[in-house]
């Protein structure tokens, strides 16, 4: 394997380690030594390229790792992890807790081609599969892709002041 290092700077390493020095330190002294720009982490990879373990030279921990869990402790702490959550409300009871919003309408349930520019958007029907969806078709309100009643239906009456619709120009692209 190719290495940048030179054999000085390896040796260097070596005995720094051996002095039991951090890697930080070792660093700021063989760059102090040799006039060059190695990192904390340069000195850390170079350390494992040669075959010198971190832990081997710290005794086998490192200063940093946690200290052991005693019995007692892993056991509370198991127990806790194992104790089982409260109980979730299921789809079904969350759905039926909800209070919707209705609106008394008749759609025309459109399919989308036969939507004109001024039809209501409001969609209807694919929740289940292969089930068609339809459109409302009344007349829509002015600035709305959807007719009154579906407006209030959709819009928090918070927004609709800070909101204003704008007609965005559409362009057609020729497909590649």
């Amino acid at each position: 394997m190719q290495s940048t290092w030179e054999e000085a700077h390896s040796k260097a390493l070596r005995e720094y380690l051996d002095k039991g020095m951090p890697f930080s330190e070792i660093a700021r002294a063989l760059n102090g030594r040799f006039g060059t720009a190695y990192s904390r982490n340069a000195a850390i990879g170079r350390a494992r390229r040669m075959g010198l373990s971190v832990s081997e030279r710290s005794g086998g921990t490192a200063p940093n790792m946690p200290k052991q869990l005693d019995a007692k402790r892993l056991r509370a702490k198991r127990v806790r992890r194992l104790a089982k959550p409260a109980p979730r409300a299921t789809t079904l009871e969350r759905a039926t807790a909800l209070q919707l919003r209705c609106v008394a309408i008749t759609p025309r349930h459109l399919a989308l081609v036969d939507l004109e520019a001024g039809d209501c958007r409001y969609p209807y029907g694919g929740d289940a599969e292969g089930e068609p969806i339809t459109f409302c078709g009344h007349s829509r309100r002015e600035g709305s892709s959807y007719c009154l009643s579906h407006f209030h239906l959709t819009s928090a009456p918070e927004l609709l002041e800070k909101r204003a619709p704008g007609r965005t120009p559409l362009r057609l692209v020729e497909a590649a």
